[in-house]
């Protein structure tokens, strides 16, 4: 199991230092995601800073861009970063895309199935001189002129990772992606019982064998030296637990443990009016709860709780912690992992 770590915004104003910082400590990857920032240009910038370490989204908005966008600023960023970079996709759910993107929605599985399919259509172009001759139902891309096409390069197409939840997404990533971004919303039950099996079932629809699809997951963790850095992480990961938890599209995890009640009170909570909704909210999540999704540990603890819950499952691992820490409380665990 490799140990990634999350570029966070509080820190994209420095993303060189904390790039070089995070490689010189033994991480093995970066991931940048699309919330409240750009998610490519900080990993221009870390994969510039560095050396080794590997760099991608988790997530990119794909539904948001065209294949072809997507496809030029995925390829010039393998140039970039000489084969470090991997291209980490998700749908984002109708409202954001329709609503924040303005841009059309339609079924995601086969629309995903489609646009991967035209990325590796373009950069065939561009790589292989391949005539570009996609047509498909959502995505055509049929003119490619030798103005507009980019050089190949030695380190080629980047792999594309797809994020996945339910069953129909995640059998796709094992038929037509290189790896699976698992949502930090699971628990060891649900890997188990739910997301592999059906990335089992895709990768024997397409002939392919488990080691094809890297699968990696940022998993909750809660930690701290003092009791009130403790207590701090568990109200900031019982409060993103109850927001994810309050998603109809991730209500799923919480039936599987029997929590369908839990899943009811969150939404309704979620789109009602209460003043203090979203603290309400956390207070609904109790321990055990809090102990299913998270890992509780002592920072020293942390490596043989995570290895002890995901080892054999999951092939990445980085820390989703939705509180501010400082780097080296998670040097222990990057030391067991280095």
């Amino acid at each position: 199991m490799l140990l990634d770590a999350a570029l966070l915004s509080t820190g994209i104003d420095d993303i060189p230092a904390t790039a070089r910082d995070l490689e010189s400590r033994g991480y093995a990857g970066v991931w940048a995601s699309e919330v409240d920032h750009d998610p490519f240009l900080p990993l221009l910038s870390a994969g510039q800073a560095t050396e080794r370490i590997q760099v991608g989204t988790a997530i990119a908005v794909a539904f948001a861009r065209s294949p072809m966008t997507l496809a030029t600023t995925a390829y010039d960023l393998q140039r970039y970063t000489r084969g470090r970079f991997v291209l980490g996709l998700g749908t984002q759910i109708k409202a954001h895309v329709e609503r924040r993107f303005s841009m059309p929605w339609s079924p995601p599985v086969a629309r995903m199935r489609e646009y991967v399919a035209a990325l590796r259509a373009i950069w065939a172009a561009w790589q292989d001189g391949t005539p570009l001759r996609f047509q498909g139902e959502h995505y055509r891309h049929t003119l490619m002129t030798p103005m507009f096409a980019p050089d190949p390069h030695t380190w080629g197409p980047p792999p594309v990772y797809l994020a996945a939840v339910g069953p129909a997404m995640t059998r796709l990533v094992g038929e037509v992606a290189d790896g699976l971004l698992v949502h930090g919303f699971t628990t060891e039950r649900y890997l188990r019982e739910r997301t592999l099996p059906a990335l089992e079932e895709g990768l024997a629809a397409a002939g392919r064998t488990r080691d094809r699809v890297a699968v990696t997951l940022p998993g909750l963790v809660v930690s701290g030296r003092t009791e009130q850095e403790r207590a701090a992480a568990v109200a900031a990961v019982k409060a993103t637990i109850a927001f994810y938890g309050s998603t109809p599209a991730y209500r799923p995890v919480l039936e599987l443990h029997g929590w369908d009640a839990l899943a009811d009170e969150l939404h309704t909570m979620s789109v009602g009016r209460r003043e203090d909704k979203w603290t309400a909210m956390r207070d609904l999540v109790d321990d055990e709860v809090l102990g299913t999704f998270a890992v509780v540990a002592e920072p020293g603890d942390v490596a043989a709780a995570v290895r002890r819950r995901y080892d054999g499952m999951v092939d990445r691992f980085s820390v989703y912690a939705s509180y501010p820490t400082p780097l080296d409380l998670w040097d222990p665990l990057v030391e067991s992992f280095r």
